[in-house]
């Protein structure tokens, strides 16, 4: 399971195995330093290129001594989430590698570089150093390379403006061979080798390191590989010319992850790029980060800022719902992202203090809203964190950062512990996807960084088949807001149709109210499916008090001691089942724009009859896409379970 190789004269030879042997990486260290991972010896990423390129020095890409010796070691990364997005309880063995590497000739320039070798896939890091004759260190591309097979197709993210944007967008499957070099991706990178191999890209701690996108390796086709190339994103907007990386002594890059697996839909349950990052920092996390549904003012049925009255009626659908939130957002405080905005004083139609206390007769806490610049600017947060904290605000949601340059992540890493001092939960807008660091400050509850719901007042990008692909890829890096609970089902036809007579808005057309392109009971089982401890619930109470569905959402919870994919496929539908606190299963469904009937498999619910209550799709849901049919069944789990899914469908069951 761990060997070293025997050393040449040329090279180092290094082969590190999973513990359970199915996957080995292989690095050499020669004249380039490159690595190489195979999975029951079927070449998953061919030998590829690691290292740097800086202003003002040569590039470290080879030709390094290892100055200690390097051996294959046995580890485990074992621990227990304050919050639980997916497990109770998470333990991953591994066997791991560091290389300290120094150059051989000119400045002898040091470099570290750590492996780890999971069953689930690898990951890698490097650290760099300072030097005497540099006060700062300017990196200006990054190396590392994915020699993957030519033959393979990913799911990728087009951001437009890759560098600068609030990475909402679709995952479209395309051959990896179409990948150019003046187009980047987004990650996390979906890859399909064939039927039964698939990796995933993505990328964990990014702590004061810049996020990285895929582009395409100046190198073509060779040997049936196309060399696929990581994309740091730049200081400014220009990706050959700027700066990635400033540092002075010592820095360390975000882990680079590669998933491996026989099935995309395993990736889901991993907690591979949460145990890439530090354990919890925060010491009573415990005691007041909890997750919850959260009712959602009306910036999704109006446009209009809301008033103390409205944001009552809101608090009063939480309480009724047994949610232990509300949020209110935009234009409590105001004018926001001018010099005069100021997120310290409420507007004259909204009173925070006054909807903190209403809310907390009845149980239920108050998010607020707050624009990335007002929250910056004169740094606001010094004031506004603590004031928050004295009103009993319960979290914060911050919007608009769109970048995630190293002054970005430095920033989001600063905003975010700030926030734990003052007992203030967070939920990222406008933002890069996540990078494991809930697992060290919990408060970190959720965050955008996806294409979600709210698209579905100004535009026609929400389908069926785009709300499961979602699942397979955005969703592998972690927590996403997506805001689900549009209770205005309609078809297909209607929203197309509603769509291109809604009259222009602005930049766009404007749907009022807004509708959604898929069943009800896919809505319900977005609320289990999709993983994100604080979930907001989009529809205003007129629109879903009393309505079908409803009594499920008083009972989904958003806190999960097990998570199981059971089948499923990019863009045709995904079936889970996840376990709460209560012993309770939550099994959910979803599917594109086809009707299907699946048999799941449940049998790890163990021996004998279970009651359960299923929510399912009305026969006539094609055309009345609000419809369900809510009933009580016994399951037996010795017997495959069949449910019918129709066009845009979904189900929920609830395991007793």
């Amino acid at each position: 399971m761990m060997l070293l190789a025997a050393t040449s004269t040329w090279a180092e030879d290094y082969k590190v195995a999973s513990p359970d042997g199915t996957i080995v990486l292989n690095v050499s260290n020669g004249k380039t330093l490159t690595y190489e991972v195979k999975k029951n010896n079927l070449t998953m990423v061919a030998p590829s290129p690691m290292g740097f390129e800086f202003v003002g020095e040569k590039p470290m890409k080879g030709e390094f001594d290892c100055i200690e010796k390097a051996e294959p070691k046995s580890g485990v990364e074992e621990w227990t989430p304050v919050v639980k997005a997916k497990h109770a309880h998470v333990r991953i063995p591994y066997t791991s590698l560091t290389l300290k590497l120094k150059e051989k000739k000119g400045d002898a320039r040091r470099m570290d570089v750590e492996f780890r070798v999971m069953d689930e896939g690898v990951a890698f890091r490097y650290t760099l150093y300072g030097g005497k004759r540099f006060d700062y260190r300017r990196i200006m591309k990054e190396l590392t390379g994915f020699a993957v097979p030519s033959q393979s197709s990913a799911w990728m993210s087009d951001y437009r403006r890759p560098y600068s944007s609030s990475q909402e967008s679709e995952f479209y499957k395309t051959p990896v061979t179409e990948q150019t070099d003046t187009l980047v991706k987004g990650l996390p990178y979906l890859i399909e080798v064939d039927k039964s191999n698939y990796m995933a890209i993505l990328e964990a701690d990014m702590n004061e390191w810049p996020g990285f996108y895929i582009g395409r390796g100046k190198q073509l086709e060779k040997d049936g590989t196309v060399m696929l190339g990581a994309r740091l994103a730049p200081f400014g907007a220009d990706d050959e010319k700027e700066i990635k990386v400033l540092f002075a002594d010592r820095k360390t890059s975000s882990w680079r992850v590669v998933l491996i697996g026989d099935n995309p839909g395993r990736f889901i349950e991993s907690e591979v790029v949460r145990s890439l990052n530090p354990d919890c920092a925060i010491a009573d996390a415990k005691e007041w980060v909890k997750p919850g549904i959260s009712a959602w003012d009306t910036w999704w049925s109006i446009e209009d800022a809301v008033t103390l009255p409205d944001a009552k009626r809101f608090v009063d659908m939480a309480a009724a719902q047994g949610w232990p939130y509300m949020l209110v957002d935009w234009k409590w405080y105001g004018k926001f992202n001018s010099a005069a905005a100021y997120p310290m004083q409420c507007a004259d139609y909204m009173n925070v203090p006054e909807l903190i206390e209403y809310a907390k007769a009845k149980n239920v806490g108050i998010w607020v809203w707050i624009h990335s610049a007002d929250i910056s600017q004169q740094d606001n947060w010094r004031e506004a964190f603590p004031l928050y904290e004295k009103w009993g605000v319960k979290g914060v949601k911050i919007d608009f950062m769109d970048h995630e340059n190293q002054y970005a992540t430095t920033w989001y890493r600063k905003i975010i512990r700030e926030a734990a001092k003052h007992h203030l939960m967070v939920d990222f807008h406008g933002a890069y996807k996540p990078d494991g660091v809930d697992r060290t400050y919990p408060n970190m509850m959720t965050r955008e960084g996806v294409l979600g719901e709210e698209y579905s007042k100004f535009s026609t990008r929400i389908t069926p088949e785009h709300n499961i692909t979602l699942c397979f890829t955005r969703m592998l890096a972690g927590q996403m807001d997506y805001t689900p609970g549009g209770f205005i089902n309609v078809t297909k036809e209607k929203f197309l149709a509603d769509y291109e007579a809604a009259p222009k808005v602005g930049w766009t057309k404007l749907i009022r109210p807004a509708e959604i392109m898929n069943t009800r009971c896919q809505e319900l089982a977005k609320f289990v499916i999709y993983e994100s401890p604080y979930t907001v619930f989009c529809e205003h109470p007129d629109r879903c008090m009393g309505q079908p569905g409803m009594d499920f959402l008083s009972e989904v919870k958003m806190s999960w001691d097990e998570t199981r994919f059971i089948d499923g496929y990019p863009g045709e539908h995904i079936e889970m089942a996840k376990k709460a606190e209560d012993g309770r299963w939550f099994v959910a469904g979803m599917n594109n724009s086809t009707k299907r009937k699946v048999s799941l498999d449940l049998s790890f619910l163990g021996n004998g009859n279970h009651k359960a209550t299923i929510w399912m799709d009305a026969k006539n849901a094609d055309k009345q896409p609000t419809k369900l049919v809510r009933k009580n069944i016994t399951i037996n789990p010795a017997k495959p379970f069949a449910v019918d899914m129709n066009i845009g469908g979904g189900f929920v069951v609830i395991v007793e």
